[in-house]
């Protein structure tokens, strides 16, 4: 009987996509404010997406208003038609666990090497794998910052995280690059993070500086070492399932879209870096910019990470087939 109804639910969601005068809305989810370049990418997209009168639009929501990440991924399992953006460390949550391997710390000497891994060989196949799993890249060249860590209690060295509460994600991988530089990391959403910093609850998070400023976590803590330790390169995805109930039409026109908005949002973020940078220094923020010395103990640390790859299920010989496919 439930297949009878899948299948059902699938065939009208196949008329409904046959006929773009019905109009097709896809709802966009983020945890993000609109005020991060992030958030100002995802409304050109929508903007750009309307102006292909196609059928297909989209609604954004930001500030977790659809929910955590999780949550929405669960409703595009189901086959709705909603979108958020998620990393390799989701991935191998669900169900690729090779693509974890591109939240490892310190993976990344510099943004290049993430635009060639993204249009390798290797990338296609576990974009296909993900489709296996029933979720769709539409875009992944989408720049989401380089990650930084925000504390309560000063941070200078690799050795001053030890015992510190860092919030992450809440995703294996992400907890697991924590671990090895020596914190204590706690997977929370990232609408709970001032809450528990305000309370002591936890003593630190981690992102970009757009998201750090944009989400105030800066008012309570004020300690900032720009350590890097992740270029967060993101991906747009949906269903697979309700992506091919979609005409052609709307599927190029989605895809085009989400890579021109891409180009755009990476524009806004390179610029992005040291202007929240200053704005939190001018806000009482004590930063910390490391030197090469202070770098390479971290790095020295996060090599731990790339020998648990059986912990997280990696095929063998990952990391040096990674490595060769950002050349």
């Amino acid at each position: 009987m439930r297949k009878v109804l899948l299948a059902f639910v699938f065939a009208a969601m196949l008329v409904s996509a046959a006929f773009a005068a019905d109009g097709i809305v896809v709802q966009l989810g983020l945890e993000n404010s609109l005020s991060e370049p992030i958030g100002q990418g995802v409304t050109k997209w929508a903007e750009l997406l309307g102006a292909r009168n196609t059928g297909l639009t989209m609604q954004v929501f930001p500030d977790s208003q659809l929910g955590n990440k999780t949550d929405i991924i669960d409703q595009m399992l189901l086959g709705e038609p909603v979108m958020t953006l998620a990393d390799g460390a989701f991935f191998a949550d669900y169900g690729v666990p090779d693509m974890g391997i591109v939240f490892g710390p310190f993976l990344f000497a510099n943004w290049d090497e993430c635009w060639k891994l993204i249009q390798s060989e290797w990338w296609k196949e576990q974009s296909a794998k993900l489709e296996e799993k029933g979720l769709h890249i539409v875009a992944a060249n989408w720049a989401y910052g380089a990650r930084h860590t925000l504390t309560t209690k000063p941070v200078n060295t690799v050795e001053d995280l030890k015992g510190l509460q860092i919030r992450v994600p809440t995703n294996q991988i992400q907890t697991k690059g924590f671990e090895v530089l020596g914190a204590t990391p706690v997977g929370m959403s990232l609408g709970d993070v001032y809450t528990a910093l305000q309370q002591g609850t936890i003593d630190g998070g981690e992102n970009p500086l757009s998201t750090l400023y944009g989400r105030k976590h800066h008012e309570v803590a004020k300690y900032l070492i720009l350590d890097g330790h992740v270029l967060n390169f993101t991906n747009w995805i949906c269903s697979q399932m309700w992506f091919e109930s979609l005409t052609e039409e709307q599927q190029k026109a989605l895809v085009e879209t989400g890579y021109e908005a891409g180009v755009f949002n990476n524009e806004l973020q390179s610029k992005a870096e040291e202007h929240y940078m200053n704005l939190m220094k001018d806000e009482g923020v004590t930063v910390v910019i490391p030197s090469e010395e202070v770098l390479a103990g971290f790095r020295a640390k996060a090599a731990d990470f790339y020998k648990e790859g059986k912990t997280f299920g990696w095929s063998d010989g990952l990391f040096e087939r990674v490595r060769d496919a950002m050349k």
